[in-house]
């Protein structure tokens, strides 16, 4: 398996409850390496450039308003597999379907506050990290 880089952001449900710390030791008990971080918070145009792709769903203004309505923790997540691991980690979107001990299933409030995000394909990764991240941030 090569070794891969995904995005990961933990979502202002998690931010605002103190669960960073928690989050990022999931990851890394994983075998996933942080390495880029950052906290910052997002407008929701910025929001909106970030989830363009969903602009057309009905949960388009409601998920930029949250993800505008406090910090996030934006993060590259680095290792064998990553981004299927990252996602493995995280668990299902709907914290009820989500597996025992995955972030999701602990954390999330509910599908729409989910404390994180991952992506879901190489593509996807390189453009999401590149959205925050220049490569002298990316320090593997």
């Amino acid at each position: 398996m090569a070794v891969e880089r995904t995005l990961s952001i933990i979502k202002p449900d998690a931010t605002n409850r103190n669960l960073t710390g928690k989050i990022n030791a999931k990851f890394e008990d994983a075998g996933l390496r942080i390495i880029a971080q950052k906290r910052i918070q997002l407008t929701k145009d910025q929001a909106g450039a970030f989830y363009a792709v969903h602009k057309e769903r009905p949960f388009f203004d409601e998920l930029t308003s949250f993800m505008a309505s406090a910090p996030v923790v934006v993060q590259v997540l680095e290792g064998e597999g990553a981004i299927a691991k990252n996602r493995e980690v995280m668990g299902a979107t709907n914290p009820a379907d989500a597996a025992p001990g995955t972030i999701r299933a602990e954390f999330a409030e509910s599908v729409g506050e989910n404390s994180v995000h991952g992506s879901d394909a190489p593509e996807t990764a390189a453009e999401e990290i590149s959205f925050f991240f220049s490569g002298l941030e990316l320090v593997g």
